[in-house]
């Protein structure tokens, strides 16, 4: 009886001795790695204007698949590490179903841009790629199911399908449109207009394909188009040295450059882009991944690869992303030595959605915010009214700025943020009380303080990244 005691005894002590630290040291896991930008985003359009990253993008997240979307917003970065946006660049889009934006094309001293809105292609026109942009033609107005302004006309009473517009501008000027199914065709000197001879393009793979890619390199025309959907999606490629219309070739090897990755845990590399670096010989292919399940994508950036010949390599697949494109000098982030919160949401199954070898559970640590990796949130509990996080600096110090990238930036937040020397009293020191519709949050302070606490009063109870400095 004397060693059941003890041995109970001992066992109790240990037990509360380690469980606060064995919680501590249980690192959550991250199985999303390290996305472009911190949101969800897809069929994502990036290109290099004036030394800044434009990203033109599909906002996902909205929780109805396929039925809606978030408004369109202009991811801008000078790094290709921090990005951000503020309000709209499209305001007669907002509340339509905005997907697939393309690159903005510079043309008779203007910037066009082909989005699919309500299902069907439009121009739009702006004097900057920053925007507002309105529709080129007619009343800048959308009513569905589709307005007299859409860049393919009806034919025989039928409506004038197609999505995903990609706008390519050969050396002699002439502008070429490719669009979902394998289509392509001249764009006229308006850059409204599509000539009527329009093409398919022969590819090896014959299902059905949309996202569209196209760009030239060293006397090469490059046409990537996708196959499949959903965690199946991939893209594959044909070539061309005759003309952006072809004849297309077949690559002798292989031509299917992305597909799920087993091993790395990367699903459905669909809908995205390449770009370049301007000045240099550096390719890069920007995908979505689709291992949230359904309309709740992420976008991610690999180097894009040729051989002696320019056939394109497989793209060797990862999530740690690429890193700064260009140098931008930005102070270190402080270190944050514990995080807390007033709840956490239970941690989420992700049910695939066409590929049962998809195990995925996403989980919402407060960690998650300060982890620097874009792929990873801290949700609180949905019943949570209080809706905080903190970060503990471990000890007082000088703090002057605090960027918060909230979950759902594009519906807007308000928030409180407050600081304290130990934990007990808190002082105001930023956010506000008004719905804003950007990403970060950002408050330039001028306090001492080992806690920080954001407490979110309006919005998506959630937080993407958090940096402190």
């Amino acid at each position: 009886m004397k060693f059941y005691i003890s041995l109970h005894g001992f066992l109790v002590s240990l037990i509360t001795m380690i469980s606060p630290l064995a919680l501590q040291a249980q690192q959550p896991v991250n199985p999303f790695g390290h996305a472009l930008i911190p949101d969800m985003i897809a069929d994502a359009s990036i290109q290099v204007i004036d030394g800044v990253f434009y990203c033109y993008a599909t906002t996902d997240g909205y929780d109805s698949g396929l039925n809606t979307s978030g408004p369109p917003v202009l991811w801008k970065s000078k790094d290709f590490v921090h990005w951000s946006f503020s309000g709209t660049y499209f305001p007669s889009a907002v509340g339509q179903k905005y997907w697939a934006p393309s690159k903005a094309v510079a043309a008779n001293g203007k910037y066009y841009l082909y989005p699919t809105v309500n299902g069907f292609m439009y121009a739009a026109v702006a004097a900057s790629p920053d925007g507002p942009f309105r529709l080129a033609s007619g009343p800048d107005t959308f009513y569905a199911p589709f307005t007299a302004a859409t860049l393919l006309k009806s034919k025989n009473g039928k409506p004038p399908y197609g999505i995903d517009a990609e706008i390519f501008i050969d050396d002699d000027q002439q502008a070429y449109i490719y669009w979902q199914r394998r289509k392509a065709a001249k764009l006229h000197a308006d850059m409204t207009t599509v000539d009527t001879n329009e093409m398919t393009i022969s590819t090896p793979h014959t299902s059905y394909s949309e996202g569209p890619i196209f760009f030239k390199r060293k006397g090469i025309y490059y046409y990537l188009y996708t196959i499949g959907g959903a965690e199946k999606y991939q893209y594959a490629y044909v070539t061309s040295k005759v003309s952006p219309l072809g004849p297309f070739e077949f690559p002798k090897g292989n031509n299917v450059i992305s597909t799920t990755d087993y091993d790395r845990q990367i699903y459905g590399p669909g809908h995205g882009c390449v770009f370049n670096m301007p000045g240099t010989n550096d390719y890069y292919f920007a995908y979505l991944e689709f291992g949230r399940g359904s309309t709740n994508r992420q976008t991610y950036v690999n180097k894009l690869e040729f051989d002696e010949e320019g056939a394109i390599r497989a793209v060797k697949l990862t999530m740690d992303g690429v890193g700064a494109l260009l140098p931008e000098k930005t102070p270190a982030r402080k270190k944050i030595i514990h995080m807390n919160a007033s709840s956490i949401r239970p941690a989420l199954n992700i049910k695939p959605e066409g590929d049962s070898l998809l195990h995925r559970t996403e989980e919402f640590d407060p960690l998650f915010a300060v982890d620097g990796a874009n792929g990873s949130r801290w949700m609180a509990s949905p019943a949570d009214s209080a809706c905080w996080i903190m970060a503990d600096l471990g000890k007082t110090a000088k703090i002057t700025r605090s960027e918060l990238y909230f979950v759902r930036p594009t519906a807007g937040h308000a928030y409180v943020l407050e600081y304290s020397k130990d934990g007990q009293t808190w002082m105001a020191c930023g956010g506000h009380a008004d719905i804003k519709m950007q990403s970060p949050h950002t408050d330039e302070l001028n306090i001492h303080a080992r806690y920080l606490r954001a407490r979110i009063t309006q919005g998506v109870k959630g937080v993407w990244e958090w940096n402190i400095y």
